[in-house]
Parts: structure tokens; C-alpha cells; sequence
């Protein structure tokens, strides 16, 4: 029993008309009716009436009829292209006028990079044409493991890179992260004038080079971010890390001590202050850049130098306490 024909697209062959053709391939002829049947063989050049019988149809050979038919293909595809090139042609001085301003050198000043291997390479690119400063603000440590010891090495050899050239480097971190080992060992490795301070709470990542470029997050995962020329913007940036680094504490190469103020220590005090706002214990732990059991522990402790027997009454013995009223 064949299978129906149904209506379709002119360039399809449908499986009624495959049906149809593989007949006709083995018979060599079809009664007129049923090449009817599958108009589509007789638009696709796939049946032609046979010249000694007309009411009959034979088939094409395959070989010739798919040449026929990818030659057709191709000179549509040509054609496409050339309906895209007078689209692009046409939308050319639109996109101009609509794309982000240029510096004076021709460079975008706001581009978005995606991908961890081009961040990194736009990155390294900029740097290799610092000559006065690199600052950063680092709210993590970094990554483990094999990925995270070939990340540092590679940040490390372009970092000291920029020393040698007289270069400084000043990065902030949170005050969580003073004791990890691979902040110690990276300064030690380093030789030059690198200066690290810490604070309690830090913006996101910020990457600082020579006050004229600027890389920030574009999202949550790493792999995505801004490259930032723009002078405006970059001038923001470098003033408000130079305010923020007056407030932050000495780490490396001189570490200051954090005094504590009636038992309560500053870490405790970036804590309260977070308190009062309602925040959450998790929200609390990745502000200050610890891990949620660490957060608890301070908050007991907080709530014991203060006499509290519940978090609301923590947060009104924090208020009348008058902690918040001195800086840390």
C-alpha cells in the first residue's frame, strides 16, 4: 500500500514521492496518474514524460537530478548572501551610529568579554603596557587545586612582570581572608612594592591598571566581564578604591593589629552592623567572606559578650549598646 501524499514545501521530497521514485527507478517508467500523485518528483525534476509514450513518465537518473538540485541550492545560497551583504550594507551606518562612543584611539571604551580565557588574555594584554600601578580588590582567595595553582602562576609571572617594570601594586582583600596561606605565600613569591590592606566588607572583584583601564564582573559565574576605558567611569572607580583603602587595615608588608573595644572585636563589629539590617546569617557570611558556620560562631559569641538570650533581643542589646557608634 503506498503511502498518501500530503502537501508540503516545494524543495521536499516527501516520503510518498521517495516511494514513488524508487518505483520508477526500478520499473523505469510510472503511469501518468501516479506520478501526478506526487506532484513534488515533477517540480523537483526528479520524473519527465517519456518521449516514445507520453502518458508514461521515467524517471531522472540520481546523479543528474542531484546536481540539478545542489546547483539550485547553491545559486540560492548565493543569492542569500548577497540579500545579507545589502542588509548589512544598509544597516552599516545605523550600527555606527547606535555603537557605544570611541576613545581617541579608536578603542571601544565599554566592552563586554566572554570567556574565562579571554578575560584573563585581555587582562594580561593590559597589564603588559602598565608602567605605573596595578590595583585590585580581591573579596576571595582565589581557586584550589590544579586549575587554581596554573591560575596563579600565570597571575603571578605578569604581576611580578609589572615590579620589574616599577610598577606598584596595592590590593584590598576582607579582613577574613589575613591568615590564608596562599595570600602569605603570594606576597613572599612577589618582589617589588606590593602593599595589601584588608576591611571587613569589600565590592566585588575590581582589577585597576595605570587609572586609564578597568575589569569588573559581568556575572555571577567568572565568565563574563567588562573592559572599561572610559575615563569617567575609570576615574570613579580609582577614587573610590583610594577611599577605601584609607579606611582599610595594613596587612603585608606590615600587618597593623585590629584592637578590640569592650570585648568586642572588629570582626564582631562588621557583624553587628549587619544584624541591626536584618540580615540573615548566610547573607552575613558571604559579605564578610567566611562560611556560614564561622558567621554563627561569631554571632554567639557576640551574643554572649552581650548577655543576649535571642536573636531579637540581640538586635536591640547590639542598638542600645552604642557599639555601632565608634568605628572599629
Amino acid at each position: 500500500m503506498s503511502v498518501p501524499h500530503r502537501e508540503h514545501g516545494m524543495e521536499d521530497l516527501c516520503s510518498a514521492g521517495m516511494e514513488l521514485y524508487e518505483r520508477a527507478l526500478r520499473q523505469g517508467q510510472l503511469p501518468a496518474e501516479d506520478a501526478q500523485a506526487a506532484s513534488c518528483l515533477i517540480d523537483l525534476g526528479l520524473l519527465r514524460p517519456a518521449v516514445d509514450d507520453p502518458i508514461r513518465w521515467e524517471p531522472v537518473a540520481p546523479v543528474v537530478a542531484l546536481h540539478r538540485l545542489l546547483r539550485t541550492s547553491a545559486e540560492r545560497i548565493a543569492s542569500e548572501r548577497r540579500h545579507e551583504a545589502r542588509l548589512a550594507e544598509t544597516f552599516g551606518s545605523l550600527m555606527r551610529i547606535a555603537d557605544p562612543p570611541l576613545a581617541a584611539t579608536g578603542t571601544r571604551t565599554i566592552q563586554l568579554l566572554t570567556g574565562t580565557e579571554p578575560i584573563n588574555r585581555a587582562i594580561t594584554e593590559a597589564l603588559a603596557d602598565a608602567s605605573e600601578e596595578l590595583v585590585t580588590v580581591q573579596p576571595r582567595a582565589g581557586l584550589t587545586g590544579e586549575r587554581g595553582q596554573v591560575a596563579d602562576a600565570a597571575s603571578l609571572g605578569r604581576d611580578q612582570a609589572a615590579l620589574d617594570r616599577g610598577c606598584r601594586i596595592r590590593t584590598l582583600y576582607p579582613h577574613t581572608l589575613r591568615h590564608f596561606p596562599i595570600i602569605a605565600a603570594r606576597c613572599e613569591r612577589l618582589k617589588g612594592d606590593v602593599q595589601i590592606r584588608t576591611l571587613d566588607e569589600v565590592p566585588d572583584r575590581l582589577i585597576l591598571i595605570d587609572r586609564t583601564v578597568a575589569f569588573v564582573p559581568a556575572g555571577e559565574d567568572g565568565k563574563l566581564a567588562l573592559e572599561i576605558r572610559h575615563p569617567a567611569i575609570v576615574d570613579h572607580l580609582a577614587t573610590t578604591f583610594d577611599r577605601l583603602w584609607r579606611l582599610a587595615t595594613p596587612m603585608y608588608p606590615v600587618a597593623a593589629p585590629r584592637p578590640s573595644h569592650n570585648g568586642i572585636t572588629p570582626r564582631q563589629h562588621a557583624i553587628a552592623a549587619l544584624l541591626v539590617e536584618g540580615h540573615t546569617d548566610a547573607v552575613i557570611a558571604d559579605r564578610l567572606g567566611m562560611n556560614i558556620r564561622t558567621a554563627r560562631v561569631h554571632i554567639a559569641k557576640l551574643a554572649a559578650t552581650l548577655g543576649s538570650q535571642s536573636r531579637a533581643q540581640l538586635g536591640f542589646l547590639i542598638g542600645r549598646s552604642g557599639i555601632l557608634d565608634r568605628e572599629p
